[in-house]
């Protein structure tokens, strides 16, 4: 056995696989978890850039918000499954589709990802000193020392392990989801018809088609947690053996149902409270759609609540995120031909991590919202298309050929992908 199957072994202690027993625990942990990884900053956009097409649009991408996010994550973890015993995404690349094809897609997969935890490492910074100078009315520290600190703090928690990874995300899904059924409800008595306006007027069925072209790339990525896919299909692998594929499937069910139900009701909740022009100055504003509420409602309560719920939805996707980002960064690594000791191998990627990311949060450069765009082309095949051409090619994946789902997955993949790069070109 090389080097690279005992580092994984030194990560997945073997443990006898139990049977497929009732739902326990460990399940709503994972539950949660995917939860926490899907649903973070990119939620308090969502209601802008959704809404903005008008009723009809959003109405369709609310029906269409479930089998998208379900079918594709059950596919990816489907084809992680498909590999040996403690293999992650870039391993199971390999085996099914050689050497040169796992370094190219570790490859791909790492740039797709890091650059979004680049991202959040920002705006975890931005999040925290805005709410310290404004909300709490104390000078923040320099940005060099305040972004450092925050970034230590949630390597602190990364290096606890991946099982404390998820526990802690899955804790801090409860005040998240609490926070957004508050500000939903809480708009309630607010609701004024907002998008109601646009039901009146049916668009044109080209126009109608192009709207939605263009916003499934937001939904699709709204709901996305395929960086903590794979390490989930290896902890379901090692506990279910060979009940993992049934087990997966029920867990990925109850999180996207939850997903789905919160996020659509927050979004829904928002829009019939602005109106559409209202929701053009947001975006023009470049504003999330708490701190748009705050303004327009002047209310402390809100402007208060709105940076801590940031932090949260912010913290979470980014502990999410570093797991895939890890895991490519190894990957790596290790097809470079340096096979370092588990051990090694963690510390080095952490430290990688840390000065990365500490040195982006510090610049707070402006490009990095066309580095996301970039990569989104790439998580869009990772996610869509690569587990269904695996269904094609690969034996081991043979018995889930024939599926209408897997149609489905195939057409919103590339529908996601070609609106991106028309996005880019634009």
């Amino acid at each position: 056995m090389n080097d690279q199957a005992n580092s994984v072994n030194e990560r997945y202690v073997a443990a006898k696989p139990v049977s497929l027993e009732g739902w326990n625990r460990h399940d709503t942990t994972w539950m949660l978890g995917l939860f926490g990884t899907a649903i973070g900053a990119g939620t308090l956009f969502l209601p802008i850039n959704a809404g903005l097409g008008g009723f009809w649009p959003l109405l369709i991408l609310a029906v269409l918000a479930f089998p998208m996010t379900f079918y594709a994550h059950r596919g990816l973890t489907r084809f992680v499954l498909s590999g040996r015993e403690g293999a992650d995404i870039t391993e199971v690349v390999e085996e099914h589709f050689g050497i040169k094809a796992g370094a190219l897609i570790t490859l791909l997969y790492f740039f797709a990802i890091f650059p979004i935890l680049l991202i959040y490492s920002v705006a975890l910074t931005n999040t925290v000193g805005s709410f310290l100078e404004h909300q709490l009315h104390i000078m923040p520290p320099p940005r060099a020392v305040l972004s450092f600190v925050l970034i230590l703090g949630l390597l602190a928690v990364v290096r606890c392990g991946e099982q404390v990874i998820v526990k802690a995300m899955s804790l801090m899904v409860y005040p998240f989801i609490v926070a957004l059924l508050f500000l939903a409800v809480f708009l309630v008595p607010h609701w004024n018809g907002g998008i109601l306006t646009t039901a009146s007027t049916v668009p044109e069925p080209s126009a109608l088609l192009h709207t939605l072209w263009l916003a499934i790339p937001v939904m699709v990525f709204s709901f996305n947690h395929s960086p903590i896919i794979s390490a989930f299909a290896v902890d379901q692998k090692r506990r279910y053996g060979d009940h993992a594929e049934e087990r997966s499937s029920q867990i990925l069910s109850r999180a996207h149902v939850l997903m789905v139900v919160m996020v659509l009701f927050f979004v829904f909740s928002c829009v019939l409270t602005l109106s559409p022009a209202q929701l053009a100055e947001a975006k023009a504003q470049n504003l999330s759609i708490l701190s748009y509420l705050a303004n327009h409602f002047s209310n402390p309560t809100i402007a208060f609540a709105a940076p801590l719920i940031a932090f949260v939805a912010i913290s979470k996707s980014f502990l999410g995120h570093y797991i895939g980002a890890s895991e490519g960064l190894k990957g790596l690594i290790v097809k470079s031909g340096k096979r370092p000791a588990s051990k090694t191998l963690d510390r080095m990627t952490a430290a990688f991590m840390l000065v990365v990311c500490w040195i982006v949060a510090t610049l707070n450069p402006s490009i990095l919202g066309m580095i996301e765009t970039l990569g989104g082309p790439i998580i869009a095949a990772i996610l869509f298309l690569m587990p269904m051409y695996a269904i094609r090619k690969v034996p081991a994946m043979a018995r889930f050929r024939g599926q209408a789902s897997n149609v489905f997955v195939t057409a919103v993949g590339l529908v996601a992908i070609s609106a991106l790069i028309y996005s880019l070109s634009a």
